[in-house]
């Protein structure tokens, strides 16, 4: 049985108002054996990177490699941009040593609903996966029924887009925080992008598009 902990802690900062919630990076970067191009911090993983979208849509000339200076590049964007990192899960355990969310159990959640009291300016949730079991939505509905709240749909289109309302000591002032299921940044979700109407319709528009494309166009709002 292999204990997966979560490698990093939570970047938030004061002026953040968008938090981005995953899983777990792969195990790897619990066991320090990183590939050559992954850089050691939150969604490091050159082959599942969000960091790939990230660089497309801002033209950063990100570095993909073990340094120092690698992981300093994507702080300082976050900083500018006023987004942090919050992964929902804490720590699983697994029967085999993959990336799989399926494949955890005896999950282990952060309090993300504790980290948006601590930090009162964050108003948009951005899941890196939809309500899958055992993805970042599915379990933050999960965890947020411990405080008696639910997830309300504004839309239903993809990446679907919730809100809900944030427990407040002052009546008079109520904090709406939107969530929005992105489409995963793994490989395993490319069948399912292959099979949504827009993206055939692209597709079909432009023989050169692909779900590389289709995910940069997607985030290109929220990022």
């Amino acid at each position: 049985m292999f204990k997966h902990q979560h490698p990093y802690q939570p970047f938030i900062n004061k002026d953040t108002t968008k938090l981005i919630v995953g899983t777990l990076p792969p195990p790897r970067f619990s066991t320090g054996d990183l590939l050559e191009k992954d850089v050691d911090f939150c969604y490091g993983s050159y082959y599942n990177s969000l960091w790939l979208y990230i660089n497309k849509i801002h033209n950063l000339g990100l570095r993909f490699d073990n340094s120092e200076a690698a992981i300093e590049e994507r702080k300082q964007f976050l900083i500018a941009h006023k987004i942090g990192v919050c992964d929902i899960v804490d720590c699983c355990e697994r029967d085999k040593i993959d990336a799989s969310d399926l494949g955890m159990k005896n999950i282990v959640l952060r309090d993300v609903v504790g980290y948006l009291k601590k930090f009162p300016n964050i108003d948009t949730l951005l899941f890196t996966g939809g309500n899958s079991k055992n993805g970042p939505e599915y379990f933050f509905r999960k965890h947020i029924r411990d405080y008696g709240l639910k997830l309300e749909l504004i839309s239903n289109e993809v990446p679907r887009i919730h809100k809900f309302e944030m427990p407040s000591d002052h009546i008079k002032c109520k904090r709406v925080v939107k969530t929005v299921s992105l489409t995963s940044s793994s490989g395993s979700a490319n069948r399912a992008i292959g099979s949504m109407a827009l993206y055939k319709q692209l597709k079909q528009s432009d023989s050169n598009f692909n779900t590389f494309d289709f995910r940069v166009m997607q985030y290109r709002e929220f990022f």
